[in-house]
């Protein structure tokens, strides 16, 4: 391919592995990020990285960058287990189950958002991450060339443009104008339980954790244990879903001590374990938001702009893959770019990531309803088929095999 430049809109997960693996490959890269300093979008929860995900981050990465990430992944945990409201087991899976020994490209790890984008950080000088650039919108000349405008009036020229701007993409709106994110009617509130908590089970404190109550609702749990040479603080993640419409008017602005107490209210009778997780939890960490999720799009006429991660393919986080579909997107396009012609490696790239990437929103989408579902014989039946599957060996290494990918 002749040299090319590309424009990366959005200095995200996706986009920032995307520019690693560019530079990588000797291609000019440049990231527009809208807020001003490197550390104003370095926020979040525990984020679960599975093998695509892996596998994406080490060949995009240069030695540096990854080794930086794996030193800031948790260093205890890994078990996963779906559990009734009173903490009995319907089925568990042991680290070991989940995580044989692997090469850590083609394994799970968990990491904190934080530790992962200071990971992608690494290297990037000024003259490949742009701060303080937001974009408003780009215009295509006769010879192909894309142009992004930005909102101070600033301008830059390349031969592709990357929308990585997230959910609320401006790039997507004007490139896929028909393309809609839809409310799923699912609403979660979330919150972190600082560790260590002698008080809490096991379970809790080093396993991550579906709850299937026998009515309706569900919570997840899981754990973020650092190196403690980091002095990154320990903690519990946990989120409570809902059906939208159960839950008062204005929601989503009630302060911390509030949504928690609505939770709690939700939960009698649950474990006390479980109880203890909500009700210890630091009411400034926690945050209720209304669950969306983008609808499919057909196949589109392949140019000089394209789009990847949450920008395209949004996702509830009910299967903890969002992150790690748009690391594929990046490596995809990283690999694309580099093996033919521009207008071929774009089609390519968009043919397999929408295939793959709205397979995904589905799934997702379908475990946010699940999880919400006030539908009793159906709960009571997969409680039941969960059962089963940790009854027989051969179905239980299959289910395995599939966690988190």
């Amino acid at each position: 391919m002749r040299s090319i430049h590309v424009l990366v809109i959005g200095g995200g997960i996706g986009g920032l592995c995307l520019a690693h693996g560019l530079l990588r490959a000797g291609v000019r890269v440049t990231v527009f990020e809208r807020t001003n300093a490197r550390t104003d979008w370095l926020q979040g929860y525990r984020i679960h990285i599975n093998p695509h995900g892996s596998r994406a981050l080490h060949d995009c990465l240069p030695l540096e960058a990854w080794q930086r990430f794996l030193d800031t992944v948790s260093v205890r945990g890994g078990g996963f287990g779906f559990v009734t409201e009173h903490l009995r087991d319907l089925l568990r899976f042991t680290a070991s189950e989940i995580l044989p020994e692997t090469d850590p490209a083609e394994g799970h790890h968990g990491a904190s958002r934080l530790g992962l984008r200071e990971a992608l950080l690494t290297g990037l000088d000024d003259e490949v991450l742009r701060l303080g650039a937001e974009f408003e919108r780009y215009t295509v000349a006769p010879d192909g060339r894309v142009t992004a405008h930005f909102t101070d009036g600033g301008t830059a020229t390349g031969d592709l443009l990357v929308g990585a701007d997230g959910a609320n993409s401006r790039v997507r709106r004007q490139l896929l104008p028909h393309a809609e994110r839809i409310d799923t009617g699912v609403l979660a509130i979330a919150g972190k339980h600082p560790l260590p908590d002698a008080t809490l089970p096991r379970v809790l404190t080093d396993d991550t954790n579906l709850v299937l109550p026998a009515r309706r609702g569900s919570l997840f749990t899981s754990v973020w244990h650092p190196d403690p040479a980091t002095g990154s603080t320990a903690y519990a993640l946990w989120g409570f879903s809902d059906v939208t419409a159960t839950f008062p008017p204005g929601v989503e602005a009630l302060a911390g001590a509030d949504l928690r107490r609505l939770v709690l209210d939700r939960t009698t009778g649950w474990a006390r374990g479980l109880r203890d997780l909500v009700g210890d939890s630091d009411p400034d960490t926690i945050n209720a938001i209304r669950v969306r999720s983008a609808t499919p799009v057909g196949p589109w006429e392949p140019g000089p702009v394209t789009l990847l991660g949450d920008a395209i393919h949004n996702m509830t986080p009910m299967a903890g893959i969002g992150a790690n579909t748009a690391l594929r997107d990046a490596d995809l396009l990283r690999r694309t770019l580099t093996a033919g012609d521009l207008r071929t490696a774009v089609h390519t790239y968009e043919e397999q990531m929408r295939g793959y990437g709205f397979a995904a929103v589905a799934k997702s989408l379908r475990n946010a309803r699940m999880g919400a579902s006030a539908n009793r014989p159906a709960r009571l039946a997969l409680r039941t088929t969960l059962r089963t599957v940790s009854a027989v060996p051969p179905m239980k290494r299959r289910f395995a095999a599939g966690l988190g990918n």
